[in-house]
């Protein structure tokens, strides 16, 4: 390390000569000197990563990586004729992607313009990477402002890409080993590499968000729906999830976008995004911000899960159980195998999932509808269940609900019962009754004796199929008359609902209550009844709610009743990688 003094002498020094410089250059000049101690009458050897810290750094941004190289695949044979070199850095300063002609890779190993070198600001000095790292602005560094005297040839024009919630994610860097005396020469390259790395952020933007509403945005009609300027996404209740970093600038409020309301910046909301799709001109595309200002916007609608096609009708009612879940379509095609049998079966879920339903359908695939009896256990003492009269019954199911719930002496007493019954047993419950088995609080030939097959119900948070059980729930309550919002449905579709469809219809039937006409708006939903669960350490479900949810993590964290960010560490942790 240079001695202190040693520094602030050439601090005054560089003062003295970056008077008539550009004030960012300058500010970045005596930054490098006061701060990170670099001496420019040094020339100093382009910094180069090793190939395992290379490699670190290629893995991290590997996503970004896949969607900028065909853009700038493009933008290097617009400028390949020029001897441009095009780079890729992270946001750290080491280039992770690069596009120049082999014939120079000496020279431009040298100059650091290539794969693995460090351009952070500490490291380089002024520099075009370094310089819009640290300002968060497109900068061309031209010749003398560079800091180090080996970079001085160079002329670097660099511009900040950002990820969907407004983070520095990487820098986009055109360069010239030797290029024209005047600064204005590199205007050109200004403009391409801003207009590359707003559309690397729209790209990154739009695959993030394929289940969620976007609104691009356009001055310019023409422009609208091949080259936007800027777009945002949101989620159900029209609350803004991700952005493009021009977006800010487009809407203008001077607040930070992510987490406000489309109605808050704008004089519309989520419901009247339809009549933004396409079908109606551009030019009638109009929105009016809360500023005064006019842009035109264009609505992609959110992707749709599709299903494998399968058999249209189950026996016995199994077929009106599920929408478009294919976790469900799998259950109920095992359902409709096992129902003709006599197999005992064991189905699992939690409270409210539907485990009598689905038991009532299974008992109705049968032929002239036998006699179905019920066993609830719950509070059930040994003396109750021996005056129990369905042994004698020689054909029909027996339905024994909440089986854990029975004590020892209960449990010895159903297994003499059954040993004496020819009825078919199906039998559920709310825990895992094999662990219960492994802890010696169930009888194991009990369990074997009750569970000859398991079907196990997912919990509302993890069914892909929401909007098809709020339209079959809604349509019990109001028939067709009554319709939801999509705010109010957004509400809904991110809660975690521990009392499964028990919980969902008591909130419709409330909502429907409360609303005033046909329509379920937000301020008609009651709360939650209970709070949120905390996310299980192990993040037993994380993998199926975010499939519920699309892949996305905001909905994701709501349904669980955790932050963002701790959806994105279990993710990182379980190697899960964000869509």
């Amino acid at each position: 390390m240079r001695d202190s003094e040693h520094v602030r002498e050439i601090g005054k020094v560089l003062r003295g000569q970056a008077t008539g410089r550009d004030g960012v250059v300058s500010d970045s000049w005596r930054r490098c000197v006061e701060t990170y101690g670099l001496d420019p009458s040094r020339p100093s050897p382009a910094h180069i990563v090793t190939e395992a810290e290379l490699r670190s750094h290629r893995e991290q941004s590997e996503r970004l990586i896949a969607i900028a190289r065909s853009g700038l695949d493009a933008l290097f044979r617009q400028v390949a004729g020029q001897n441009y070199v095009l780079l890729l850095a992270d946001a750290k300063g080491v280039t992770v992607d690069f596009f120049g002609d082999r014939r120079f890779e000496d020279d431009l190993r040298g100059a650091g313009l290539y794969l693995g070198a460090d351009w952070s600001e500490q490291l380089a000095g002024t520099c075009g990477v370094g310089s819009c790292i640290v300002t968060g602005e497109a900068i061309t560094i031209h010749q003398t402002d560079h800091f180090d005297l080996s970079h001085t040839p160079l002329s670097c024009t660099a511009a900040p890409i950002f990820d969907s919630t407004g983070q520095l994610a990487a820098v986009l860097d055109l360069s010239l080993l030797r290029s024209p005396q005047p600064k204005a020469s590199q205007n050109l390259a200004m403009n391409l590499v801003r207009a590359s790395a707003r559309r690397v952020e729209m790209a990154n933007l739009m695959g993030l968000t394929r289940r969620d509403w976007v609104l691009r945005l356009s001055a310019n009609p023409e422009f609208l729906e091949v080259d936007p300027e800027a777009a945002i996404a949101l989620d159900g209740t029209g609350r803004i999830i991700g952005m493009t970093h021009s977006a800010e600038a487009a809407l203008g409020q001077g607040t930070p976008l992510i987490g406000q309301r489309l109605d808050q910046v704008a004089e519309l909301s989520v419901d009247d995004l339809p009549d933004l799709m396409r079908g109606r001109p551009t030019e009638d595309r109009v929105i009016r911000l809360r500023d005064g200002r006019a842009l035109f916007g264009h609505a992609i609608a959110p992707q749709t899960v599709r299903l494998p096609r399968g058999p249209a009708l189950r026996p016995g009612g199994l077929s009106s159980l599920a929408g478009a879940d294919p976790v469900m379509h799998a259950l109920l095609d095992r359902a409709a195998r096992l129902a003709r049998s006599t197999v005992p079966l064991l189905i699992c879920g939690e409270t409210g999932t539907g485990k009598e339903r689905l038991a009532r359908a299974i008992h109705m695939c049968q032929p002239d509808a036998p006699p179905f009896r019920l066993l609830d256990c719950a509070g059930l003492d040994t003396p109750a269940l021996a005056a129990q009269d369905w042994a004698p019954q020689a054909r029909g199911t027996l339905f024994v609900r909440g089986v854990e719930d029975l004590d020892a002496a209960a449990q010895a007493m159903l297994l003499r019962r059954l040993a004496d019954s020819k009825m078919r047993v199906i039998a559920t419950t709310r825990s895992d009754l094999s662990a219960r088995v492994r802890q010696g609080l169930f009888r194991p030939d009990l369990f074997f004796r009750i569970a000859g097959a398991a079907l196990e119900l997912p919990p509302v948070r993890r069914r892909r199929d929401f909007d098809w059980l709020l339209s079959r729930l809604l349509g019990a309550q109001g028939g067709d008359r009554l319709r939801i919002t999509s705010a109010a449905k957004a509400e809904l579709r991110a809660r975690r609902w521990p009392g499964n469809l028990r919980e969902l219809a008591a909130t419709l039937q409330t909502a429907a209550l409360m609303a005033e006409g046909q329509t379920i708006d937000l301020d008609h939903l009651p709360p939650p009844l209970l709070d949120p669960l905390p996310l299980p350490d192990a993040a037993e479900d994380l993998q199926a709610v975010l499939a519920a949810c699309g892949g996305n993590m905001a909905q994701a964290a709501r349904r669980m009743g955790v932050n963002r960010s701790t959806i994105l560490r279990r993710m990182q942790r379980l190697g899960l990688n964000p869509r």
